[in-house]
């Protein structure tokens, strides 16, 4: 059959059938990845509390890995550090610390349910003089409403919350003490995975590179979080405030939130303020001050120190706030920003991957750490965008 014998009619066929069995083949990919996704988002809800408890045990280890490396190579005279003693010693610092900071939580938030309520009806007035710039018929409709409000019931929810604390505390110990029992054999074990040594030191480049950011953020927050914390409490006893301990542990707890974590302690400072002090001007100082030493600290101070390390959108930012407090709650939030580091890192390895770490990225350019280096062209484009 010669060319110009060919059936234009059968040629045709055949490129609709080919296009159409493409286009099954692609709704096909779309269906399956939708259904995945709603299992993944089904599986988080569902285990979100071994979850938040196993994230939290891997940054705890992660922020102590290097410090037992350190540790492990020191010597004393003759006797020498192992790394068994190192992981002990590092795994008893863990578990007495989470302990003692559950302890002080539960107790501060025990002390503030017993003090509560005996200024409900001074929170009550000073809430309705708030609203009584507006319109006395305003601040009689918000004292009837909050009135209505079972306060009982909220605080004996979250002294309950506080008591869930310690099961979960007691969790992340496990999970940590799982985790350096298993860190010797790390290294090991993900060669014999990949079956290529090459395979394996690039992924532990790639963890390497997650726990180096994710550390340094945690650190800088930290700090900055206990300096806050220590401002707030010095303001409170400053003014003779009660709660000046639960409130300087909120801050530093809310802290940790990015962009509205310091927005929703300041305000609750003021709040709390007000409820304690006859005249509004003192609780608008209070609150003045607050303000400024979160922004001093916040916004100035902690940008400084945290320099180049969280090379993130705030967009993105506020987006993972949303998706991980909408999954984990309070928790999520918390965890929202390590979480996003780490995916952004990971998503720069996959080619295929890589416009989601692009759009994570603060200014498009997310870090890819091969031999240490990064490519040259988007070095002339970093040093372009300084």
């Amino acid at each position: 059959m010669t060319p110009h014998e060919i059936d234009p009619a059968h040629t045709d066929t055949d490129s609709a059938h080919r296009l159409s069995l493409v286009d099954r083949n692609r709704l096909q990919t779309w269906f399956l990845g939708i259904l995945a996704f709603s299992m993944i988002l089904f599986l988080l809800v569902q285990a979100r509390f071994i979850l938040i408890s196993l994230v939290i045990a891997i940054i705890l280890f992660s922020l102590t890995a290097d410090a037992i490396n350190a540790f492990s190579k020191l010597r004393i005279g003759s006797w020498k550090i192992t790394n068994w003693l190192a992981s002990m010693g590092a795994f008893t610092m863990i578990a007495v610390l989470l302990l003692t900071l559950s302890g002080i939580v539960i107790s501060q938030v025990n002390a503030v349910v017993t003090t509560t309520v005996g200024y409900t009806d001074q929170a009550i007035t000073a809430i309705s003089r708030l609203a009584a710039w507006i319109s006395p018929e305003a601040e009689q409709m918000v004292e009837t409403s909050i009135r209505s409000i079972e306060v009982s019931g909220y605080l004996s929810t979250l002294a309950g919350q506080a008591s869930n604390l310690l099961s979960a505390t007691t969790l992340v110990i496990l999970f940590v003490g799982f985790m350096f029992a298993e860190r010797l054999w790390f290294n090991t074990k993900l060669e014999n995975l990949l079956h290529d040594k090459a395979k394996a030191r690039r992924v532990g480049r790639i963890i390497h590179s997650i726990v180096r950011r994710v550390n340094h953020y945690l650190l800088v927050k930290t700090a900055v979080s206990v300096a806050t914390a220590i401002a707030v409490y010095a303001l409170m006893e400053g003014f003779g405030l009660d709660f000046a301990g639960p409130m300087a542990i909120l801050t530093f707890v809310l802290n940790y939130i990015p962009s509205v974590g310091s927005i929703i302690a300041t305000i609750l400072l003021g709040l709390v303020a007000l409820i304690q002090v006859p005249e509004p001007a003192t609780a608008l100082l209070v609150f003045v001050i607050a303000g400024m030493v979160q922004f001093v600290l916040g916004s100035v101070i902690d940008p400084m120190l945290m320099g180049r390390a969280l090379r993130v959108s705030s967009f993105g930012i506020i987006i993972s706030l949303a998706f991980w407090g909408a999954l984990w709650g309070i928790p999520g939030m918390f965890l929202a920003v390590p979480i996003m580091v780490a995916a952004m890192i990971v998503c720069s390895h996959i080619p295929s991957a890589r416009p989601v770490a692009v759009l994570l990225s603060r200014e498009g350019l997310p870090e890819i750490e091969e031999a240490g280096t990064l490519p040259e062209e988007d070095t002339r484009v970093r040093q372009a965008a300084e």
